[in-house]
């Protein structure tokens, strides 16, 4: 699976910020037409507790099954500091190469962080969207930016993520009294059929079944990448 689109990764923080912005002009919040899928992914990357290592995994789904049907893997150094808003240039590097041992490219990709819903409308599943030309999802456990209130109790549920009077997108209940996720398009899809998807995909728990899938798959990579 090659990159749509490229650029360096050795960027210094206000190049990187200022990427961000560029691209940021590029994010498509519309969904294709006769838009199908068949295949979603799951994206989870995790820190080696030993060294400075970051291991990447992909996971990929049956879309009506919720069944895995395939994963990636891959290991690399980071080559960008740890900062906030920027995770993304740290991040994706081994992400884009365990993407590249796929069979196949995921119709959906969905990521355990941001979309839009960021301080520059340009959080990791908008970078790695326009990095593979591919529609994306953010989903999170926590908010990073924006004001809701808070959605009803029942599955279902939803309330407005907004910044600055902008909606960035939802706060979404997936299960009856538990705690909402925050739901953000990335890239090549709307905020409602976001958050249309990550519904779907969230049958019994409260996170997406990509989500859970690729942090279990993330942890079994770790043990053999380290081991």
């Amino acid at each position: 699976m090659r990159s749509a689109m490229k650029h360096a990764w050795d960027l210094s923080e206000q190049e990187a910020i200022t990427l961000q912005q560029e691209w940021a002009g590029k994010v498509s919040l519309e969904t294709p037409e006769r838009f199908a899928v068949r295949r979603v992914a799951g994206v989870d990357v995790a820190y080696d507790k030993n060294d400075d290592r970051l291991i990447a995994a992909v996971v990929v789904l049956d879309a009506d099954t919720l069944e895995v049907t395939e994963t990636a893997s891959a290991s690399g150094k980071p080559s960008f500091p740890y900062i906030p808003g920027l995770f993304s240039f740290r991040e994706l590097p081994p992400v884009l190469e365990a993407f590249e041992r796929l069979e196949a490219m995921p119709d959906l990709i969905v990521c355990d962080g941001q979309g839009v819903a960021h301080p520059r409308r340009f959080g990791l599943a908008s970078h790695l969207g326009l990095l593979l030309d591919t529609p994306t999802i953010g989903c999170g456990k926590t908010r990073l930016i924006g004001e809701y209130e808070e959605p009803g109790d029942e599955r279902g549920s939803t309330s407005l993520l907004l910044d600055r009077g902008e909606t960035i997108g939802y706060c979404l209940r997936t299960q009856n009294g538990v705690k909402p996720v925050y739901v953000s398009a990335g890239h090549r899809i709307s905020q409602e059929d976001a958050c249309h998807w990550i519904l779907k995909l969230a049958p019994r728990y409260r996170l997406p079944e990509t989500t859970r899938q690729a942090d279990q798959w993330v942890k079994r990579a770790s043990a053999q990448w380290t081991s």
